[in-house]
């Protein structure tokens, strides 16, 4: 079993070690080698800890994809602290975040994904990454539009879909980084610009 310093690792020191250990494994070999019982022997314990950790192979992918997320989330966090209070502003610095994300993410982000499609439980877990994306970019362009919350919301939705299929178009090669970071931009303006 890994130790730190001597020590036996904390509930929470393990689980970053497996998901450390699962992320290396999708590189190496892909999503269809990651199982539960194959993370135990690669991160050097046992089953039931990683039973423990994740319960389902379902609950490690999505664990996964939380925990990369997460790093994309605090960046657009931290990049809207630092933004001018102008709408013009918040949406470019949206943009930008939005379209980064898949294209600095690599292959192991679209293969976990990829690997999920279609289980209850992702579907669930992307419904709530979306409601949380809506959440921040409510927050985001609130002061700057005169929308009621409502419609702000469902404005926020569509901003969302948008920027999925630019990314889908980006991610083809039909459109650059800058591009459809822009073509977002300028559609989140022109929506919240009443």
């Amino acid at each position: 079993m890994s130790e730190t310093s001597g020590k036996k690792l904390t509930k929470a020191q393990r689980r970053e070690q497996l998901l450390d250990v699962a992320l290396k494994l999708v590189r190496e070999e892909g999503t269809d080698a990651l199982t539960l019982g194959y993370l135990a022997e690669r991160a050097g314990v046992s089953k039931p800890i990683a039973y423990e950790h994740f319960k389902t192979r379902s609950g490690l992918l999505i664990a996964l994809y939380a925990d990369l997320d997460s790093v994309q989330v605090a960046a657009l966090l931290e990049a809207l602290k630092r933004t001018p209070r102008k709408l013009e502003d918040v949406a470019r610095v949206v943009s930008r975040a939005y379209m980064h994300c898949y294209t600095s993410m690599g292959p192991e982000w679209h293969a976990i994904s990829a690997a999920l499609k279609g289980d209850e439980e992702m579907e669930v877990f992307q419904q709530e990454l979306v409601d949380s994306y809506v959440a921040i970019y409510c927050e985001a362009f609130a002061p700057f539009c005169d929308l009621k919350k409502e419609e702000l919301r469902l404005r926020c939705i569509a901003i969302c879909g948008a920027a999925e299929a630019l990314a889908r178009e980006m991610l083809r090669g039909r459109v650059s980084e800058e591009r459809a970071s822009t073509s977002l931009g300028s559609l989140i303006v022109a929506w919240l610009s009443v």
